[in-house]
């Protein structure tokens, strides 16, 4: 399956306001400690957990409605080569002066590493928990450098790289804002709103002349890499090469441009939508921001906003109504026509059906279901209701205070749950059965790995394969012995 968006290290902090003007320091709410996950195209991946644990705070920093305070958020559903942000640039002006820095805090991190094998097992749990942390800080300052420069750290002639990579971004980003531009038209076309032909043809025209130049400019990279091939530095650090494009790190505009794809649902169908804006308003509100009409009058804008409503069960009628004349379940099939009219390719359905009736909810999955077979759709979803998120997802991740604490297929989760606290939530659903047996040992012991989490959930830190696709954060009693019987390596170097 091909990865949509890969978080890594994902820190999301809210400051806490002082107590005194005499404080020292700044105290934070911690929602978001160290969360990594893949997602892939097509499926629908869960997130359960009490409330509190940080699962809308995880849906609405990874589409960064809220802007993360550490990690990684990488997006495929675009390229670094067919998007260009100006963070690429950045890097590519500053490689000269990091290389020290990098070449120190490499060196570091070796170095710890070389340190853990001669520790005994009390200091060994404290020095791999530093050890894991100085990783994180590593990637936060250097993972964009790598995943964009990639082996051409080790040329000798950083200067040299850091020009010719400046000449390729050069000609890179004309050829992605002409794709760009041709994609937009063409779109548009599909929607049978207006659009130039002309400007079709030209930029059709422009866009060979802008490949013919990056050619040029990545034959000159190749040139550079020649002589580096087969050193370790360049054949280690190559791999890290990553054609993500790292959310975290764009402008507000281009955030803004990357919207349309990254869409969410809210929890609450009542506040969620303008009460002054009518259904069509409401729908139509992003086809205008991202300019996929001009104005209202546009031939095709109400034909278009029409279709989305039917496919999401709302009749045409109902387009000059507002919202305060529905009810519950149709408001939400209003909010969900919204994140669905600037044709997304990711979903964050934030609780969409907790404040629905149990009928209404049943209706909403099913239209969840249909859209995504239809248009491809990726869903983000976020509940409590784990017969709810049993049914509709693919994959369940079990958060509990700000951690990821185990990650599975549905039917692994619920067949053979790992982790004490999916035990516990799996215990909670109600029925109608009065037999203890059918509960889950909380208290099972295993033979590799044991539970140490406690109220703020950091005292976990293995993240291992339980089975396949299926891991869980634990604490190894051997970690040696335990990668030594896996044939891995216990502490391997991961920038990404």
């Amino acid at each position: 399956m091909k990865k949509l968006m890969s978080i890594k290290n994902l820190q999301k902090y809210f400051p806490v306001k002082k107590n005194n003007f005499f404080q020292i320091g700044t105290e934070y709410v911690k929602a978001n400690k160290d969360i990594s996950v893949d997602i892939y195209e097509g499926e629908t991946l869960g997130i359960v957990g009490e409330s509190g644990c940080g699962k809308s705070t995880f849906g609405r920093t990874i589409i960064q409605l809220q802007r993360q305070t550490g990690g990684s958020t990488l997006y495929y559903g675009d390229t670094i080569e067919d998007f260009m942000p100006d963070y690429v640039q950045t890097v590519y002006r500053n490689l000269p002066k990091i290389s020290g820095d990098y070449d120190q805090d490499l060196n570091t991190i070796e170095k710890m590493e070389e340190e853990l094998e001669t520790l005994d097992a009390a200091e060994k749990e404290a020095h791999f928990e530093t050890l894991r942390l100085k990783k994180i800080e590593f990637d936060n300052t250097y993972g964009n450098t790598l995943r964009l420069v990639g082996g051409l750290v080790a040329h000798d002639n950083l200067k040299q790289v850091s020009s010719i990579l400046l000449n390729r971004y050069d000609a890179a980003s004309t050829l992605a804002e002409y794709k760009r531009n041709l994609e937009f038209e063409q779109q548009k076309q599909k929607m049978k709103a207006a659009y130039n032909q002309e400007e079709i043809d030209r930029l059709t025209e422009e866009l060979q002349t802008a490949e013919k130049n990056l050619n040029e400019e990545n034959a000159k990279v190749e040139e550079l890499k020649a002589p580096l091939r087969g050193m370790t530095k360049f054949e280690r650090f190559e791999r890290y090469l990553d054609e993500g494009i790292d959310l975290a790190a764009l402008t507000k505009k281009e955030t803004r441009l990357l919207r349309k794809d990254l869409q969410i649902i809210f929890q609450d169908p009542y506040s969620s939508l303008d009460p002054r804006l009518t259904v069509g308003d409401i729908i139509g509100e992003g086809l205008l921001i991202h300019k996929f009409f001009k104005s209202k009058r546009d031939p095709g804008y109400q034909a278009y906003i029409v279709d989305i409503m039917e496919k999401c069960g709302l009749k045409a009628e109902f387009i000059h109504r507002y919202p305060h004349q529905f009810s519950g379940g149709q408001r939400q099939r209003i909010g969900i026509a919204r994140a669905l009219a600037v044709q997304p390719k990711f979903i964050v359905c934030d609780e969409a059906v907790s404040a629905l009736d149990v009928s209404i909810q049943s209706q909403i999955i099913n239209l969840l279901l249909d859209l995504r077979e239809k248009n491809n759709l990726t869903y983000l979803f976020i509940t409590h209701d784990l017969g709810v998120v049993r049914y509709i997802s693919d994959r369940i991740g079990v958060m509990y205070f700000g951690h990821l604490v185990e990650l599975g297929s549905a039917q692994e989760i619920f067949n053979n749950p790992k982790h004490p606290y999916t035990k516990q939530l799996l215990n909670a659903i109600p029925t109608m059965e009065e037999d203890e047996d059918a509960l889950w040992d909380v208290e099972e012991e295993y033979d590799d790995f044991e539970f140490h989490y406690s109220k703020d959930g950091d005292h976990d830190p293995d993240w291992i394969e339980v089975a396949e696709d299926h891991f869980v954060a634990t604490t190894l009693k051997d970690r040696e012995a335990y990668y030594d019987k896996r044939k891995e390596s216990s502490h391997e170097f991961v920038t990404s």
